[in-house]
């Protein structure tokens, strides 16, 4: 019973995320996107386990949740080089993130 609960709540989530989308401002003003654009719906697609449509929308955003998920726990945990690690996190991934839209504005 709990698993239909489960199932049934998820679908109702995606619904409701799906219709409930927050429009970038930035490609609002400019036309142009963003280096955030598609995480939403990456992020829907990652919900619902499609990985392989998760990653062409948006590359970043399984290392941006870990990213997020990381800091959570160094935060919570008290773990002696928590900033040295941190900071090495946010530059990879905001590299991996900047690569990824860069890509994507020139090669897309």
């Amino acid at each position: 019973m709990f698993i239909i609960f489960t199932f049934c709540s998820l679908i109702n989530l995606v619904d409701w995320l799906q219709n409930h989308l927050i429009p970038c401002p930035f490609k609002a003003l400019t036309g142009i996107d963003c280096p955030g654009c598609g995480f939403q719906r990456s992020f829907i697609a990652l919900i619902q386990g499609d990985l392989s449509k998760s990653w062409s929308l948006y590359p970043p955003t399984i290392p941006l949740l870990f990213l997020f998920i990381s800091a959570g726990l160094l935060y919570k945990l008290q773990v002696k080089q928590r900033s040295f690690i941190f900071r090495i996190l946010v530059i990879v991934i905001g590299n991996f993130v900047m690569i990824s839209y860069l890509h994507k504005m020139f090669f897309s």
